[in-house]
């Protein structure tokens, strides 16, 4: 099966060796985003903002291979301190329509760059 390579400037550019996404046939694997401006290549602060920052640099790699957070049908969110939570539902919902995406939460100890939060997708397109 071929691979493609999903990449835009809209997001942030790879920090290491991966892409923002592969899309292999109708199936696009989004990869993880912390709260990166992908301007400043910078953390946003606080986790209100990063949290925004996240859902914002996801949806700008859904688009960039075609689709939108509307299409996303897993999503794994890690956060550093799941009191958290509840905060990470209310900013989802104005990202994201019902249905909602299958989703698993989990506490990590620590994420790249000190990020509080980031979260990664699989995206099925339409044929």
């Amino acid at each position: 099966m071929k691979k493609e390579i999903i990449a835009t400037s809209q997001a942030p550019q790879a920090i290491g060796t991966y892409s923002q996404a592969i899309r292999a046939g109708n199936t696009v694997y989004l990869s993880g985003q912390i709260g990166l401006d992908p301007a400043s290549m910078q953390l946003v602060e606080g986790i209100e903002a990063q949290i925004h920052q996240v859902f914002r640099n996801l949806r700008a790699v859904a688009e960039a291979a075609g689709g939108s957070l509307a299409d996303v049908v897993k999503l794994n969110v890690f956060l550093t301190d799941l009191g958290h939570f509840a905060m990470v539902n209310e900013i989802m919902a104005r990202y994201f329509v019902q249905p909602y995406t299958a989703r698993a939460a989990v506490g990590v100890a620590s994420l790249p760059r000190g990020a509080l939060v980031e979260a990664d997708a699989i995206m099925v397109l339409a044929d």
